[in-house]
């Protein structure tokens, strides 16, 4: 795992978004199309602004798919992720095929069996992710299951994670929080040919210590990206403030 920390949010969204194209690009090249998983949340908004902007990726051949989503949540509400990338991310670029997790379908067991039919055989080759205040991948709330080797599952969601949806503004009260979401997997995360990361924020500053200080545990779900051959840290000053930065491996 490598980490970099840059003095502003802006310069660490700049930074991630061009590794991110350039990792697009290179598997275009090599293959004719890119895979990618993409994550949400008000830490990926300069991130999604900085990676819509890299014009020369040919979005036409990259396929995504979707993180997480709640369950029960209508599309129409603020705070739903099919919303937030169609805004952010499918409308801007126009990804040649998007796969966004239906929260509202009728079984949510089965809306996971329908998206884990349509991941290719040879994997997600780039995973865009963030790290939650408690620690969290995706909606892989600590403890985490290291062990799922499915690609998509149902969770149920800790009052800590629902706790930030509300401090982020996307809800008004804990209790208009969904308590259940689909997610990807830790395994399924871990399968992507590479991962970049970016977290922003004060407020993450004490799962950052967590994940990339202490030992790899269920507990602390991200800590498990130091297990990935390829996953790449982006922090701004806020977020690494509690690293000892002469401890950090190199740059991506």
């Amino acid at each position: 795992m490598k980490v970099a920390i840059y003095d502003t949010t802006e310069n660490m969204a700049e930074a991630a978004a061009a590794t991110a194209a350039k990792e697009l690009s290179r598997c275009i090249a090599e293959k004719g199309r890119a895979t990618f998983m993409a994550a949400t949340g008000t830490s990926q908004l300069r991130f999604l602004d900085a990676l819509t902007g890299q014009s020369h990726v040919n979005w036409t051949k990259t396929e995504m798919y979707h993180l997480d989503e709640y369950v029960g949540l209508p599309e129409s509400h603020p705070a739903s992720f099919r919303r937030y990338l169609q805004e952010r991310l499918v409308n801007v670029v126009h990804p040649g095929i998007a796969h966004l997790i239906d929260g509202n379908a009728p079984d949510p067991w089965k809306e996971c069996a329908r998206l884990e039919q349509r991941v290719p055989t040879d994997g997600i080759d780039v995973a865009f992710v963030g790290i939650g205040e408690n620690a969290h991948l995706a909606f892989n709330d600590p403890p985490a299951d290291f062990a799922n080797d499915a690609m998509f599952t149902v969770v149920a969601l800790s009052e800590t994670c629902r706790a930030q949806q509300v401090h982020e503004g996307w809800f008004k009260a804990i209790e208009d929080v969904p308590d259940k979401a689909i997610t990807v997997t830790i395994q399924g995360i871990l399968r992507a040919k590479s991962i970049i990361c970016v977290v922003p924020e004060p407020r993450k500053a004490d799962a950052v210590k967590c994940a990339l200080t202490g030992p790899v545990t269920p507990a602390c779900p991200a800590s498990v990206l130091k297990e990935h051959p390829r996953a790449s840290v982006f922090l701004d000053a806020d977020a690494a403030s509690l690293l000892d930065k002469a401890m950090l491996p190199g740059k991506p």
